[in-house]
């Protein structure tokens, strides 16, 4: 397992991720994503652990609520040190009937981090991540209650998930203006089966360094070798109860044509090659693994092990490639001469 910096700070976090979207069941789509009682899941966190995974992520609507449950009481069960373990959740959705129990306000975020708190059973949370974007509070509200948090020793670092480019760029001015806790990671969903996050947000994080943490890398199920053109997974499988995140179908199952001959010659599993994928762009710090069993993450943690050759790596480009999109295909066309000046004084 290797470990990467985490965003513009001396944090290392391992390249895996082990997400708790599967533990608890609460709640009708929950359930179908995986209802992991409290036995199974610390054999999952264990086989982690065990496997050099140091970073955990949750959040407080799981399950509402469980998946923190389960997850604080598995590491009180395996007896792993508080300073060996990166613990992430995230606030913003609904946490209870009251009018003011969601969105970003300060008030959610003062009662959310108590009560994730207590769930967890610890006394601190590593990243503390604001879970969508919140149309009714200002950023500076957000960040300013963030930042308290972070002063007063219950947060360690703060980050974003779901945000647009511009969304992301306004809280970093904000927080750079008023000496604010800045956001130092994005979780977000990039796959090989959707890679529009490289329009506008991968750019973003690599100038501002921010790490990246990618949830559902497998597309929701759909690249994880039971579905292709001619192949549906049997019924009750996470696709078929669950039709998310959305997906190019055509273009995914063009993916896994040419991930299914990749994995063939390497003798590994065509999900390995997706997040093996991922594990090779530059951007990614940690990708978000989720699993039901040991042997689904058996599987998930061997690919940390996959090398992808240059190859190899330019035939999945191209299968998967976006299409051309303004102003990009603009930026390509009119900055080519600028490029080659640089290429040409970096080789002298």
């Amino acid at each position: 397992m290797r470990y990467r910096q985490f965003g513009n700070t001396g944090l290392f976090v391992s390249e895996l991720c082990l997400g708790t979207m599967t533990f608890g069941g609460e709640g009708e789509m929950w359930n179908q994503i995986g209802d992991l009682q409290q036995a199974d899941a610390d054999k999952l966190i264990g086989r982690a652990f065990d496997a050099g995974i140091n970073f955990i992520d949750t959040a407080d609507v799981y399950s509402q609520g469980q998946s923190e449950v389960i997850t604080g009481q598995a590491l009180k069960n395996l007896d792993i040190a508080r300073d060996e373990v990166v613990v992430a959740t995230k606030v913003f959705g609904e946490t209870g009937p009251g009018v003011n129990a969601r969105g970003l306000t300060r008030y959610h975020i003062m009662e959310g981090v108590k009560a994730s708190l207590k769930r967890l059973q610890l006394d601190h949370i590593d990243l503390y991540q604001v879970h969508g974007f919140d149309p009714a509070t200002p950023i500076e509200e957000t960040l300013r209650a963030l930042n308290t948090l972070v002063e007063h020793g219950h947060v360690r670092y703060i980050g974003v998930s779901n945000w647009a480019a511009w969304q992301i760029m306004k809280a970093l001015g904000i927080a750079e203006r008023h000496g604010l806790a800045r956001f130092e990671s994005l979780q977000a969903y990039y796959t090989l089966a959707g890679r529009d996050l490289e329009r506008e947000i991968v750019p973003l994080l690599e100038s501002e360094s921010l790490g990246l943490m990618v949830w559902s890398p497998l597309a929701g199920g759909l690249l994880s070798g039971k579905y292709g053109r001619d192949k549906q997974a049997e019924a009750g499988s996470r696709r078929t109860t669950f039709d998310f995140p959305p997906v190019a179908v055509e273009r995914a199952y063009d993916c896994i044509e040419v991930m299914q001959g990749i994995a063939g010659a390497k003798g590994v599993s065509v999900a390995q090659i997706a997040l093996a994928w991922l594990l090779h762009q530059r951007a990614v710090t940690s990708v978000i693994v989720g699993a039901k069993r040991i042997d689904q993450l058996d599987d998930n943690i061997a690919a940390s092990e996959v090398r992808l050759s240059d190859e190899e790596l330019a035939e999945l480009q191209a299968v998967s490639a976006l299409p051309p999109e303004y102003p990009g295909w603009m930026f390509e066309r009119q900055g080519d001469y600028r490029r080659q000046q640089i290429d040409q004084s970096r080789q002298r």
